[in-house]
């Protein structure tokens, strides 16, 4: 015979009582928000200082997300946000209808759901999304850890996934804005900070690239408006001031099967140098080709490359002459040629070793880079590989790019680089807004890719000394060019 205790009996009792009230709970604080949500719809209160808030939301989010992408917004509300990315497909997901309605209404060219954020299984099949948006919604969940879960159902390995949401510091202010009418009433918040948000993203194997802060001055003033909320905000002590938290990011990488790799060599009198590029770069992934690209030489650099590929039949090796000038003219031509699926630049001095090439290509098949970016600036170098002044430029030039750009670039100059076919892509489908503007190439690529939001990595390198001819790198003209390149990433990229 078998004997239940009651105690036993009650316990579970207990736990299921538990389970209801938990379950009545979470209903009603979706029931709350919902009429909340809609009678704001209804009402279209948003108040003065909401409404200059969502001008830089605008503003800020153009930035990061290029027109033409897949773009979804989870909690869109009224979907102006969307809808001024100009997106090739845009999605709005919303749980209140009435703000659906207006969406629906004011931007028809969008596609609109009514869908709870804690569960996007009705519009998974309409992913994977370029960039997902999360605009001042996690601090209005139930449960936001369940939600960045549901988020992963609709990305891609190349989605990025952008999060604003208020700093703490802001709750009593915004409180206080509230009640004298000067902001959008708001429910109670979970006020979360970006480390609280960073545990949750590694659970969702969600990967965070870039923090950012911004809006430091709310009110619409002439003159002072500008000068706090474009500079002030980025500059200590005003930078942890500010309103808003904008974090990126991806999902977690994961290994690819073996790529074929291409290695552009740029060439400028380097003829002595073309036969050992061809000898010491290794094979690597499913094949590697070599592509060079040689320009305006005053030796016989380019006999001495078409003499070499010709009796290295059993490589796959290619070579060109540029049309234009300068490094970044060569570099870009040699990408239209490749055939690879990661694309390399080694330049043809070989003061950064070809042996190291294969460190590069596992970073980027792994996912664990989208960029790889060399660095000589670590490992000791060669006592004649870089004069001393250069040496201060550089890391001048690292502390000040790092800054501009919102992450680590210990060494802009460095020759190799590294990055995926398919990122190359994107960066030249948005290089107008930069423009043709970098004679070197390396702040084009760089640019681009912070712009896009990819995972940069530095590598360490061993920077060796030139075993043939001479630089090609002129000390105070390129100096002077890399102090424009700071002018022009600051105009662009920091101070928007």
């Amino acid at each position: 015979m078998n004997y239940v205790d009651s105690r036993d009996s009650m316990g579970m009792d207990k736990v299921i009582s538990n389970f209801a009230t938990e379950d009545s709970a979470r209903e009603q604080f979706h029931a709350q928000r919902r009429r909340h949500w809609d009678k704001v719809a209804r009402t279209g209160e948003l108040g003065a200082l909401s409404a200059n808030y969502r001008t830089w939301l605008r503003k800020t989010y153009g930035y990061l997300v290029p027109p033409g992408m897949r773009v979804c917004e989870v909690g869109c509300g009224a979907g102006d946000l969307l809808a001024a990315l100009k997106p090739s497909f845009g999605l709005g997901v919303d749980f209140s209808s009435a703000q659906l309605d207006r969406a629906r209404a004011s931007h028809p060219e969008l596609a609109w759901a009514e869908c709870d954020a804690h569960d996007l299984g009705a519009v998974a099949d309409l992913g994977p999304f370029d960039v997902i948006i999360l605009s001042d919604l996690v601090n209005e969940l139930w449960d936001v850890q369940r939600v960045l879960h549901e988020v992963g159902r609709l990305c891609a390995p190349h989605t990025r996934v952008i999060i604003n949401f208020y700093s703490h510091l802001w709750e009593w202010p915004l409180r206080l804005a509230q009640r004298l009418g000067l902001a959008s009433r708001r429910l109670e918040q979970n006020w979360l900070t970006p480390s609280d948000l960073t545990g949750m993203l590694d659970l969702a194997d969600l990967e965070p690239l870039r923090l950012t802060d911004g809006f430091f001055w709310p009110l619409r003033t002439p003159l002072l408006e500008p000068l706090c909320n474009r500079f002030l905000a980025h500059l200590w002590p005003f930078k942890a001031l500010t309103l808003s938290h904008v974090l990126t990011c991806r999902p977690r990488a994961c290994g690819q099967q073996p790529l074929k790799v291409s290695v552009i060599i740029p060439a400028r009198n380097e003829a002595g140098n073309i036969a050992a590029a061809i000898a010491r770069t290794p094979q690597m992934g499913a094949g590697t080709e070599l592509v060079f690209v040689e320009g305006n030489s005053t030796d016989n650099t380019w006999e001495t490359i078409q003499r070499l590929v010709a009796s290295h039949p059993e490589l796959e090796c290619r070579a060109y002459q540029q049309p234009g000038k300068g490094k970044g003219d060569a570099v870009r031509l040699g990408f239209a040629k490749a055939t690879g699926d990661v694309l390399m630049i080694l330049d043809a001095d070989l003061t950064v070793p070809p042996e190291v090439l294969p460190v590069f290509y596992e970073a980027i098949r792994s996912g664990k880079a989208e960029f790889a970016n060399g660095v000589r600036l670590v490992y000791p170098q060669d006592k004649k590989a870089m004069r001393f002044c250069n040496l201060l430029a550089n890391k001048f030039f690292s502390l000040a790019f790092t800054w501009l750009l919102g992450v680590s670039i210990k060494d802009t100059l460095c020759g190799t680089k590294v990055l995926s076919r398919e990122s190359y892509a994107r960066i030249a489908a948005n290089r107008h807004y930069f423009g043709e503007f970098d004679p070197f190439g390396d702040y084009d690529l760089i640019f681009g890719a912070a712009k896009l939001n990819l995972k940069i990595m530095d590598i360490p390198v061993r920077y060796r000394e030139r075993t043939y001819g001479d630089t090609n790198i002129s000390r105070w003209r390129d100096g002077w060019l890399l102090l424009r390149m700071v002018a022009f990433a600051a105009r662009r990229i920091k101070f928007l």
